[in-house]
């Protein structure tokens, strides 16, 4: 009665697995962009901090 009620008849059904390892890789890779873009905005943070400090330490323009 379960399987009626699920609509299972032989098994899983080879269209949904296809489209649920096709969804499963799709969010491997949006995890992948994620840590990508993640540590470039690291980095571009911390040269932006780097080039704030250096333009604090100049001496201040002749007014």
């Amino acid at each position: 009665m379960a399987k009626a009620l699920l609509g299972h008849v032989g098994g899983p059904d080879p269209r949904m697995v296809s489209e649920m390892r096709r969804l499963q890789q799709r969010i491997r890779d949006l995890e992948a962009e994620l840590t990508r873009l993640q540590a470039q905005n690291a980095e571009l943070a911390g040269n932006r901090d780097e080039e704030f400090t250096r333009l604090q330490d100049r001496e201040p323009a002749l007014t």
